[in-house]
């Protein structure tokens, strides 16, 4: 069933399929939902060499170079970053722009000060491959605990990242 969605999906938007996800039980892919999308900004990047190699925006703002972590048994090179970085940074930026609007609906000044950490987790999942977790620290200096996490719950719901991850990885959220 996974991989007749995975067509139908490539089918709807013109995409080549490059992976064929895991076959799925019929119970399994009856409880997923999809949603489609109507695109407003489209990020695009090329990675050549994997997990040691580069990966570059197509407008060329973005320009890293990757190593695998010495912790998944590569050489963890000084100055290069990973996929699990660079979607903590990513998650972070998203999650804080979700809170700024969670805080407007909610009515609550949220200062500027506050920040979210994101810490990203890569390990063994129960079937023994790999897979993530993602912890969300988030600070806001100056505003009481109880309407911080009200602005970090709503956030939560808004930000493209929790929704896209909703379901697929643990993820956990602290106000510190």
């Amino acid at each position: 069933m996974a991989a007749i969605v995975a067509r139908l999906f490539a089918a709807r938007s013109g995409a080549r399929m490059l992976y064929r996800a895991p076959a799925m039980s019929t119970a399994a892919a009856a409880s997923r939902h999809f949603t489609s999308i109507k695109p407003i900004y489209t990020a695009d990047a090329t990675t050549t060499g994997g997990r040691n190699g580069r990966a570059v925006s197509s407008d060329k703002v973005l320009d890293v170079k990757l190593t695998l972590p010495k912790e998944l048994g590569g050489p963890g090179e000084a100055g290069k970053t990973n996929p699990e970085q660079l979607f903590a940074a990513g998650y972070s930026a998203c999650f804080q722009g979700a809170m700024g609007l969670a805080a407007s609906r909610l009515k609550i000044n949220l200062p500027e000060a506050n920040t979210v950490r994101a810490v990203v987790h890569i390990g063994k999942d129960s079937t023994g491959g790999l897979g993530l977790s993602v912890e969300l620290h988030v600070s806001a200096p100056s505003l009481d605990r109880e309407a911080t996490q009200k602005v970090v719950d709503l956030a939560h719901t808004i930000c493209p990242y929790s929704r896209a991850t909703k379901g697929n990885i643990e993820v956990k959220l602290s106000v510190v």
